[in-house]
């Protein structure tokens, strides 16, 4: 039985699910023409940290990897696959594969004997790559690849589309941000440490709540977009140098809900919103001002009410506050910062195992902090 070119591609662009149910989709068919394909996985590739990261995956047997990442320069052999294009097929994974990194590691406890690697390129950018693995010796013979190689690129593209969608939301957003000249210190450095903040907090809270890797990029991609709504605030409001009065702070308030119009606005809110996962983008941006002790606004939401992907938003958020040079305050050191942190997990207000995931990653922080710092920043 061949691949059915029309077949993959309807399942691909079943918007209304998500990557990761369409990857589990379009697996179960691949069963059909090529069973002994145990397990279909895609990495996506980060320029700015040279990093292969895991993104999405559809694992038939034996547990999968995730929230893994590594340097992309410190493996020669998908170094080679990611500059030449070209395709890796081994045959017989113990005899030729050395057990030096936690991946590699994995794959040889998993009991996968052969694989089949292929780069994917978006616009002639490197995009990440797929991995096919197997239970068999030499599963992948010139038929399979073949068959394969255009499993893959259908799949690139389903993800390159993807992406392309997210990145919009994010240029439109951006664009009108800079029209309505918010100046309210959200430098590209803030909302870059704010993202990595949250994918941080993110892989490491996933395990306890069940949450895939596909979660985690969306948190990455979208925590940037927390404070939109503060398009519509006032500048002589935004941009008061100190302590707001109560009619000032209630107006400030209001960029919560300003920010859902304008996601609502742009990725829409009815049942077939422009991205599959637009919910945890709306929450992030709904939410991420709501304290688990129910004192957060706009809606007062307590305990697990509020969602995890908004907790985990708050915590990078204040800490990147508190670390950053604002005119109003002076830069707390990180160890401050989280000191403080740890204080309102104590009142009851912050999520304990987001801002644990701080203290257990906090060299990772410090990294971030250093890389991405505003000019007027010394770290």
């Amino acid at each position: 039985m061949s691949l059915n070119p029309q077949h993959l591609l309807s399942g691909l662009n079943h918007q209304a699910q998500t990557l990761t149910q369409r990857l589990d989709t379009l697996h179960q068919h691949l069963l059909g023409s090529v069973p002994p394909v145990d397990r279909i996985a895609c990495a996506l590739y980060d320029t700015q940290e040279d990093t292969l990261k895991t993104f999405i995956h559809s694992t038939r047997s034996g547990r999968a990897i995730t929230a893994y990442q590594y340097r992309l320069s410190d493996s020669k052999a998908l170094s080679t696959l990611a500059r030449s294009g070209e395709f890796r097929v081994l045959d017989d994974i113990a005899e030729v594969l050395q057990a030096d990194n936690a991946h590699s590691q994995w794959l040889l406890e998993q009991g996968y004997r052969s694989s089949f690697t292929v780069p994917l390129y978006d616009g002639g950018e490197l995009l990440g790559f797929v991995f096919f693995d197997s239970r068999q010796v030499g599963a992948f013979t010139p038929t399979v690849q073949r068959d394969l190689v255009l499993y893959s690129n259908l799949i690139g593209m389903a993800i390159a589309s993807e992406l392309a969608a997210v990145r919009s939301v994010l240029e439109a957003t951006r664009v009108a941000r800079d029209l309505a000249e918010v100046r309210d210190f959200e430098t590209g450095a803030h909302l870059e440490r704010m993202a990595r903040y949250s994918r941080i907090i993110a892989q490491a809270v996933a395990p306890i709540h069940g949450l895939d890797d596909e979660f985690i990029e969306s948190v990455y991609l979208f925590s940037s977009l927390h404070d939109i709504g503060k398009i519509g605030i006032p500048d002589k409001v935004l941009l008061k140098p100190g302590r707001l009065n109560d009619e000032e702070r209630a107006i400030m308030h209001t960029h919560v809900d300003k920010g859902l119009q304008i996601i609502d606005r742009i990725v829409g809110d009815g049942d077939k919103p422009r991205l599959p996962d637009s919910s945890i983008l709306r929450n992030i941006v709904h939410c991420h001002h709501e304290y688990l002790d129910g004192s957060g606004y706009p809606r007062g939401l307590r305990g697990d009410v509020v969602p995890i992907e908004a907790r985990i938003v708050t915590v990078a958020d204040i800490f990147d506050a508190l670390t950053a040079l604002r005119p109003y305050k002076q830069v707390w050191s990180p160890a401050q910062a989280l000191e403080e942190l740890d204080r309102m997990v104590a009142a009851g207000k912050l999520d304990p195992d987001c801002v644990q995931a701080l203290h257990q990653h906090f060299e990772q922080v410090l990294a971030v902090r250093a890389r991405y710092t505003d000019a007027e920043v010394e770290v």
